[in-house]
């Protein structure tokens, strides 16, 4: 009863910037915690940045003041912004969507594929 749906990947150049969306719809409890979490070739799933219903964020060292999280509650939309980006960033990024109360649970969007190359 939830879906979550990522859109916004691509190819981008070494130092250019995209944004990737993330639209959950369905049976959405808040308050709730949404976050973007990446797997490259060969490596574990890591996280990304986290932000919760009330606005706070948490991000991975590797990309604090470069990527921005954000959300809007009335949409049910999470958004990740990335600026400077490395070819190390390239990755399948997923949207996730944590609820503790209601449909308890963690759940996951299809990913989107992000490469950073010239």
């Amino acid at each position: 009863q939830v879906q979550l749906v990522e859109s916004g990947g691509g190819l981008v150049q070494p130092g250019g910037s995209l944004t990737v969306s993330c639209a959950a719809s369905g049976s959405i409890f808040s308050p709730n915690t949404m976050g973007w979490y990446r797997q490259a070739p060969g490596k574990q799933r890591e996280v990304v940045a986290t932000i919760t219903t009330g606005g706070t964020t948490n991000y991975v060292p590797s990309v604090e003041g470069r990527f921005t999280i954000s959300r809007d509650n009335d949409k049910n939309t999470m958004y990740l912004r990335m600026n400077s980006l490395k070819p190390e960033d390239t990755a399948v990024y997923y949207c996730n969507l944590r609820m503790t109360w209601g449909l308890r649970g963690d759940y996951w969007g299809q990913g989107t594929q992000v490469t950073v190359s010239s």
